[in-house]
């Protein structure tokens, strides 16, 4: 679990719960059902018309990636390389073969199994990078989902609040009553700004984060799979691969 997202969004909403509690206004004038059909009924419907159906079904679940992600060790990665690449130092590549039903990282087990069958090296590569670029593109269209719905959801707020206005300003005839329906009118508004800014955008941007993390632990593994089929020493692959670390997790290896 991702702690840090989790935080800030109860940081979030708490703040902006507690700022209501403390106003002038009671909390049910900041409840309106038909505002929040708008901003993210609207925000979907729009995504409908950029997206496959099929992406925006898995909306929820990308979102809930942002919670439940968490991070692979770099450093446990490698250190399981490299003992993979003493194994086949000592014993050959084909003993390989007992231990990849062990081998935990999916690009790493894919990778040692060509290898071991006696697939070349560039081909290899070729599927391996393959894949990397296919999770990219997958990871993109769900960090774009994301960044869409947050442009989405202030737009359709604005167009709720627009609509408020005239619906309000075509019954003139109770003064007092203008100035109670200008604030369900700026709900919408409000909605929107909160789903963009505590939900959508975050997240968007979490996304590539994620996803850029996860490229640089999927480069750590092909160049690992690379350098023990070619045969490289231990402890060249232990160096090699420790310089896509930061400074102070390389000290502790």
């Amino acid at each position: 679990m991702d702690i840090a997202s989790l935080i800030g969004l109860i940081l979030a909403m708490g703040l902006i719960l507690v700022s209501i509690m403390l106003g002038a206004a009671p909390f049910s004038a900041f409840i309106d059902v038909p505002s929040g059909l708008v901003v993210v009924g609207g925000a979907f419907a729009a995504a409908l018309i950029c997206f496959p159906l099929g992406s925006i079904l898995k909306s929820p679940i990308i979102a809930l990636k942002v919670i439940m992600n968490k991070a692979e060790d770099r450093l446990a990665l490698i250190k399981s390389i490299v003992e993979l690449a003493e194994v086949a130092r000592k014993d050959g590549l084909l003993a390989l073969e007992a231990k990849i039903g062990d081998i935990q990282n999916p690009l790493v087990r894919t990778g040692l199994q060509m290898a071991v069958d006696g697939t070349a090296p560039e081909i290899v590569e070729e599927v391996l990078r393959t894949e990397v670029a296919g999770m990219a593109m997958r990871h993109r269209e769900g960090k774009s989902i994301m960044d869409q719905l947050g442009r989405f959801a202030p737009a359709y707020g604005m167009i709720g609040t627009l609509m408020g206005l005239i619906m309000m300003l075509q019954d003139m005839s109770d003064p007092s009553g203008i100035g109670a329906g200008m604030a369900v009118a700026l709900i919408t508004t409000l909605y929107g700004a909160i789903v963009a800014n505590v939900f959508f955008s975050p997240f968007a941007e979490k996304l590539g984060l994620m996803s850029r993390n996860e490229q640089l632990s999927m480069e750590i593994a092909i160049r690992g799979v690379m350098a023990i089929q070619s045969g490289e020493s231990p402890r060249a692959i232990d160096q090699k691969l420790q310089t896509y670390l930061p400074a102070k997790q390389r000290e502790l290896a």
